[in-house]
């Protein structure tokens, strides 16, 4: 393989590095490509309804009765739970976010500027570069033509040898059947 140009950046080797539970997660699908993840349960944030039939006084006599109110009152913590973070969140990101949004706006101008410095620098090499080996053969130019008209001479002449020498056997041979005869 040719030697690169030192300035010339190595072409990157890029093997992706994928965690257990990723990794996992590939195989499972390589099993079965069809199946799919469970989603969100979404029930746990719908409107929830007291159990049906029930009425909250008659629990000591009927304990599953009991159960049912227990779990739709944990349902309902659940919610309310989910809605007052989700309040919350939506109340900090009013307050704050627009500036996270301009401080992340920021960075990423940031590092654009910085990939597009890069980027012209290394275009800058690249130029040099070309430069550099356009004068490299053309202050060689005459010297390989030189080099290329005394090969092809030389392959003439090899070539005329080779003639000359057949030529000389064919003599040889003529002459040895004539004596012969």
């Amino acid at each position: 393989m040719a030697d690169l140009h030192p300035a010339l950046i190595p072409a990157a080797q890029y093997q992706p590095q994928y965690s257990h539970s990723v990794e996992r997660e590939h195989a499972r699908l390589d099993r079965d490509a069809t199946s799919k993840l469970s989603g969100v349960d979404m029930k746990r944030y719908e409107d929830l309804d007291a159990p049906e039939n029930t009425n909250p006084t008659s629990d000591e006599d009927r304990p599953e009765l009991l159960e049912r109110w227990n779990k739709a009152l944990k349902q309902a913590y659940t919610s309310s739970e989910y809605v007052e973070s989700r309040l919350t969140q939506l109340g900090l990101l009013e307050k704050f976010g627009k500036n996270a949004w301009l401080v992340g706006n920021s960075q990423l101008e940031d590092i654009l500027k910085g990939i597009e410095a890069e980027l012209a620098d290394v275009r800058k090499q690249q130029e040099e570069v070309e430069t550099l080996r356009l004068s490299q053969q053309q202050s060689v130019q005459g010297e390989i033509q030189t080099l290329e008209e005394t090969w092809k001479k030389g392959v003439g002449r090899v070539l005329e040898t080779e003639v000359a020498a057949e030529g000389l056997k064919q003599q040889i041979l003529e002459k040895r059947r004539a004596g012969a005869v």
